[in-house]
């Protein structure tokens, strides 16, 4: 493309697209010019026009067709004077593969000249070696000039044969355009000048050029001056573009960022609600077990002595009665001198308090202003502080994030503006709104548990606990009735570990939201595996994509799997990562490379597969076996877990303490969590009442061995000791558990859970000893 205000050259308008016809895109045929100045051929031009009007393939302006048709749109002469110049670089008749001379058979006949070398640029003709000697030995012809054929055709001498070349007039062949009809502006040649146009007024073609070029110079320039107008203004409106582009992306990253803490702050205020819960059903579950057991003793009692006095009446003989009368009368005497003096019983029942804004549809936590963007001198954007030093109000515009489409608090009506005194806001299970002493706002140096020696609820530190006979003498602000959300405690066999200080425990780190601005749904995650120090790895099957994130939920980006791939399970090898997808596996570098793929079977919806402790092999489910494959792709063993072929594996994850390479499964068709070893022997399996009847979810093990199992349907993750026996409860729906998918162990001590809504919370496990 020639630039604005440099003159185009010739090779450049030979070689390039212009000769071209942008509606055949073959070269020019008879070219046409319309009035918007761009040239088609003329039978293109015929198929265009439509009730008297053509719109132009490029510029979409509509143009009137003459009343003769599109044969009387004006001829292109430039362009047809270039195509002759290209034709005759290309080379006319040819004969024997070579250019044959134009003047020996005008001579000779045909058939009796030689090979064309040489070329004459006046009369545009190829000769021979003796025709062209011959040609400058004549009177007419002397002063024409003869070049090399070779360099002709090689473009040696394009700007000399254009000078020479003329324009033939196309009412008689072979006369060249040589004169301008001043009145008609129409080029004229001999004949035509001696016709219809001999009175008038016609100028040689040099001189009418020297005459007209002027003009069309000034309405160049005139155009060069609305170009370079046009430029800036393209260019200021790019400018205007990335500043709203950039500040867009910001804004979003505000969104996120303030969402997430919202979000955050939310989970935090609802594992503090949860655990003053558990505190005052505990407390009050223990005081009233207290009781009950002093009114069961007494109970007893009084029933032992009465059941003995009315024995003694009926089937006493007279003497017998009235030998005992004195001792029974004494001790009815005393037991009922002893009423029961009623203790303080539950009788604060826990009432949800929330701002009355959650229901408010007309509540906006977040919202977006927007402001005109500054105007350069002139009526341009984009002025002064926009390209160079920011100027101190922009600053400050910045610092406060209020300024172009930033977010805004919202204080406007129907903001949420808390207010001491609130009404009652209705509720379907009658909850009230908070008053002014109501509990403060959970902090992430936060209370922990209630109870000595019992799992922590997930709050940001690992704090302060409440002992067990030290229930504070503060007055609970908790009114009516709230309904329950717990489940049944998973049954332990054998000695209860939980709560004893020898389990661990869980810590609740962050959560935070998996998906990213560029998702088109909502994130189904159906697989997590560790992925470098600090880092996860998360498979999102819906939209596609294979998501890395830190432990404390900063986005890192995305390795590239391959198109049309809807990754299931996830695990990363040694500079490699392997993914299920359908029924393939995938091997696949980093960077999305694939090394390898293998077909899988076609019974099963999903293989799960994990990564072997040296981190050279992957392991695959396969329809009730186990297939380990190493980094070239080739099967390095495949067995059957306990030899039964009708197990359905859905989850693996190995023992990274077991130098020989134990897994963990969980076993759909058995309906159990299965031990073996890397031979596939069971080395353990837990089947029992703890699973709640339901199918065991994703497993994870940490550094000790524990085995953490998640069981989606009743919101609990269970902790089981290395060989498979239920040991308790880790995490719950008092932990913000609700409806978790996968779990995964990274760097053996942060337990991370996915939930069915694409949300991933992470939980330090600490150990018993620490």
């Amino acid at each position: 493309m020639v630039s604005q205000g440099s003159s185009p050259s010739l090779l450049e308008a030979l070689s390039s697209d212009f000769l071209a016809c942008k509606i055949c895109l073959e070269q020019l045929r008879a070219p046409k010019t319309l009035p918007c100045l761009h040239t088609y051929c003329q039978d293109c031009l015929a198929q265009l026009a439509e009730g008297g009007h053509l719109r132009c393939p490029e510029c979409r302006e509509t143009v009137p067709v003459p009343a003769a048709g599109v044969a009387a749109f004006k001829t292109n002469f430039f362009v047809n004077g270039l195509l002759d110049l290209v034709r005759a670089r290309a080379g006319g008749d040819l004969r024997a593969g070579k250019p044959a001379c134009a003047l020996c058979p005008l001579m000779g006949g045909a058939g009796t000249g030689g090979p064309a070398t040489a070329r004459c640029l006046d009369c545009a003709d190829d000769l021979c070696q003796a025709c062209a000697d011959g040609h400058r030995c004549t009177r007419q012809t002397h002063t024409h000039r003869v070049v090399d054929l070779v360099g002709y055709r090689a473009g040696w001498y394009d700007e000399e044969a254009r000078e020479r070349q003329a324009a033939q007039c196309p009412q008689h062949p072979g006369e060249a355009l040589r004169f301008l009809c001043q009145p008609c502006s129409q080029l004229l040649c001999r004949e035509c000048r001696l016709d219809p146009h001999l009175d008038h007024p016609c100028l040689p073609l040099a001189e009418a050029v020297r005459a007209r070029r002027p003009g069309l110079e000034e309405l160049l320039a005139g155009v060069d001056s609305n170009l370079a107008e046009l430029e800036a203004a393209r260019m200021t409106e790019k400018e205007a573009l990335a500043r709203l582009r950039e500040q867009a992306a910001r804004v979003g990253t505000q969104v996120e960022e303030v969402a997430e803490g919202v979000l955050r702050a939310l989970l935090a205020q609802k594992q503090e609600v949860l655990g003053q819960l558990r505190a005052h059903v505990e407390a009050a579950e223990e005081a009233a077990r207290e009781r009950l057991e002093e009114l069961e003793g007494r109970e007893q009692v009084a029933r032992a002595a009465a059941a003995f006095a009315r024995r003694v009446l009926s089937l006493g003989r007279e003497a017998e009665i009235l030998s005992l009368e004195g001792a029974i009368a004494q001790r009815l005497r005393q037991l009922q001198g002893c009423p029961w003096m009623p203790g303080p019983s539950p009788r604060l029942l826990p009432q949800l308090e929330f701002h009355p804004g959650l229901l408010d549809k007309n509540c906006r936590l977040l919202g977006l202003s927007f402001e005109e963007q500054p105007q350069k001198d002139g009526g341009q954007e984009g002025a002064g502080s926009q390209g160079g030093d920011e100027t101190s109000s922009q600053r400050e515009d910045g610092a406060k994030s209020e300024r172009h489409g930033g977010i805004q608090p919202q204080s406007r009506a129907g903001a949420c503006t808390p207010k001491e005194n609130r009404a009652q806001t209705p509720q379907e299970d009658g909850a009230q709104t908070p008053k002014e002493d109501r509990a403060k706002t959970p902090q992430e140096d936060g209370a922990q548990t209630p109870k000595e020696g019992r799992a922590q609820t997930p709050l940001e530190d690992e704090g302060a606990q409440t002992p067990r006979g030290g229930r504070s003498n503060k007055k609970r602000k908790f009114k009516g009735r709230l309904k329950s959300v717990s489940r049944e405690p998973s049954p332990v066999p054998g000695l209860n570990l939980e709560g004893s200080g020898l389990l661990p425990r869980p810590i609740f780190s962050c959560s935070f939201p998996t998906r990213m601005p560029g998702d088109k749904r909502s994130p189904r995650i159906t697989g997590l595996c560790p992925f470098g120090p600090r880092e996860i790895l998360v498979a999102d099957e819906q939209n596609r994509a294979l998501k890395r994130f830190s432990l404390n939920g900063d986005y890192k980006g995305a390795v590239p799997v391959p198109e049309g791939c809807s990754p299931c399970s996830v695990a990363a090898l040694q500079g490699a990562v392997a993914f299920s997808a359908g029924a393939r596996l995938y091997l696949i570098s980093p960077d999305g490379e694939v090394q390898w793929r293998r077909a899988l079977s076609l019974s099963q919806a999903s293989h799960a597969v994990a990564a072997m402790p040296s981190g050279d092999r992957v392991a695959v489910s396969v329809s009730g076996h186990v297939e380990v494959y190493n980094m070239e792709g080739s099967l390095a063993t495949r067995f059957i877990p306990g030899g039964k072929a009708n197990r359905g594996l859905r989850a693996l994850v190995f023992l990274t303490t077991s130098p020989q390479g134990n897994f963990v499964g969980s076993d759909w068709q058995q309906n159990s969590v299965v031990v073996c070893d890397g031979l596939g022997q069971v080395i353990g399996e837990y089947r029992g009442p703890g699973l709640h009847g339901c199918q065991p979810g994703s497993v994870s093990v940490d550094k000790k061995g524990y085995i953490f199992l998640t069981l989606r349907e009743v919101n609990k993750v269970v902790i089981l000791d290395p060989k498979g026996s239920l040991l308790g409860d880790f995490l719950t729906a008092y932990h913000g558990l609700e409806k978790p998918r996968v779990t995964t162990m990274v760097d053996g001590r942060h337990l991370v859970v996915s939930l069915s809504n694409g949300t991933i919370h992470v939980f330090r496990v600490r150990s018993p000893d620490s």
